[in-house]
């Protein structure tokens, strides 16, 4: 049995303790925060006169659900009071010239609203899209998601033995490109670029292997849970304890030490030390190799990566109810790559005309009746300075740009400020500071260029004994992914 320290509890930090739990080891779970989740955030406020609001301030979409029941099946069994609830559809997007359509559930469906809503042939176009999607699936999945990254060898080795597989994924051709040869209709090839953001791209720079992206979206369908996500995190927490880990929450690693060159244990700010034969870390790998552990070739490493891009986010405790409202709704402004410019450029900047999404989930759970709460969501640049970055800390910054957001709300046909009972913004600095990724930028590393994935942390650390798991590290971030990432871990730590 080894003592195992997991710094952070992230969801994937918890899948990590209830897997090596699982296994056997002692494990011990460190949260600075005085709840677990990492990024999988809640915000709840009581509005007088209307009831109890609860949002969600992280993921607000379950995909690859498979991932979670087989953690889960493989720690003891599916949740008894875990709900989870297939939509269709997954979500309504509208564009700039007022047309839109529904990204129905299943393929046959969404091909018959593209031709409905886009005109025919919209539907064929994107079927043979998604031929080509799922044969990048089928040839990365392995490989990449499911399996250590072992930098560009990862990719010589594929070309050895799957040379096919190796031109299917296409590792120097963009997104942006790929559509571009599936997709005639501009509309199509929009919607296909907003699946970059989910990595904290730019769909001219991240690869066609994204693809895999929108694929696995419809494929294996767009999951919510009822009560709010931040439930996953709960029972992925519960399930870590039902199998012997214990979480400490309000404990800082403040640094991972070593000793004849391997890890040794963990600081703690108030002085404490624990010791630990494996450290699995959750926390930012920016911050991980920035300030807790002395690795200078991964910090070197990282350092060559560009940042993926924030997120501003507004929460709206909305009296009434909206009309034809779906759980999530994307509107695109008419120049997608000028929002691109904004978020990626020297400086950045915050998108005028930025794409907003809002989750407005019909759950009685998460809103009084006869209210809605809305999660507000855009690109935004990191918090810092530099390329790519905003000082988010301006003087009336935030509160201007959330005015700005709830204009747009209007333009775009959801006038919903006078309904507005209660508002929040959270900023990319309110993010770093809530999760500790470095500038708010989420995601980590973003996918932008073709050397991008072999730039990410990988999940073995160059410091023996030192596990890296989460958004930050491979194959990257999102639920399922992070939620990958552990079982990798707990495959390279092996059985007690």
């Amino acid at each position: 049995m080894s003592r195992v320290v997991v710094v952070g509890a992230g969801v994937g930090g918890l899948a990590a303790a209830a897997r090596l739990a699982a296994l056997g080891h002692d494990v011990t779970v460190c949260e600075s925060a005085p709840e677990v989740g990492g990024k999988l955030g809640l915000v709840t406020t009581d509005v007088g006169g209307a009831g109890t609001f609860r949002f969600d301030t992280g993921p607000s979409l379950l995909t690859m659900p498979q991932v979670f029941r087989d953690l889960f099946a493989e720690t003891g069994g599916w949740p008894g009071d875990l709900e989870v609830e297939r939509l269709d559809p997954i979500a309504r997007y509208r564009f700039a010239d007022g047309s839109g359509f529904d990204a129905r559930d299943g393929l046959d469906a969404l091909c018959a609203e593209l031709d409905r809503a886009l005109g025919a042939g919209s539907g064929e176009d994107w079927r043979g899209f998604h031929a080509r999607a799922e044969r990048i699936w089928a040839a990365s999945s392995g490989p990449f998601l499911e399996s250590p990254l072992d930098g560009p060898r990862t990719l010589a080795r594929l070309a050895v033995r799957h040379p096919r597989d190796l031109a299917v994924i296409a590792p120097g051709r963009s997104l942006r490109a790929l559509g571009r040869t599936h997709l005639r209709d501009p509309r199509l090839r929009t919607f296909l670029d907003r699946y970059a953001t989910y990595t904290g791209s730019d769909p001219r720079r991240a690869p066609a292997a994204l693809a895999a992206v929108p694929y696995a979206e419809q494929a294996f369908g767009g999951w919510y849970v009822r009560g709010g996500l931040t439930r996953l995190g709960d029972a992925v927490r519960d399930r870590a304890v039902e199998r012997g880990a214990a979480v400490r929450l309000g404990s800082r690693v403040t640094r991972i030490t070593t000793a004849a060159g391997r890890v040794d244990g963990v600081l703690l700010d108030g002085g404490e030390r624990l010791a630990a034969d494996v450290v699995v870390a959750n926390a930012d790998a920016a911050q991980v190799y920035g300030s807790l552990v002395h690795a200078p070739s991964a910090a070197r490493r990282l350092a060559r990566a560009t940042p993926s891009l924030s997120g501003f986010v507004l929460l709206l405790a909305v009296a009434g109810r909206t009309p034809g409202i779906a759980h999530h709704n994307v509107l695109f402004p008419a120049d997608y790559d000028a929002e691109m410019d904004a978020v990626f450029g020297d400086p950045g900047r915050p998108p005028y005309d930025a794409t907003l999404y809002a989750s407005v989930p019909d759950d009685p759970a998460v809103r009084p009746d006869g209210h809605e709460a809305w999660f507000v969501l855009v690109n935004a640049p990191r918090h810092g300075s530099g390329p790519g970055a905003v000082d988010w800390r301006a003087p009336g910054l935030a509160a201007s740009y959330a005015d700005r957001l709830l204009d747009l709300l209007a333009e775009r046909g959801l006038p919903v400020r006078e309904r507005v009972l209660w508002a929040q913004a959270m900023t990319p600095a309110d993010l770093e500071e809530r999760t500790g990724a470095v500038g708010g930028a989420i995601y980590g590393t973003s996918s932008n260029g073709v050397a991008a994935a072999f730039l990410r942390p990988v999940n073995r650390s160059p410091v023996p004994g030192l596990f890296l798991v989460g958004g930050s590290s491979h194959p990257g971030g999102g639920l399922p992914l992070v939620a990958l990432s552990a079982r990798i871990v707990a495959g390279l730590v092996g059985p007690a």
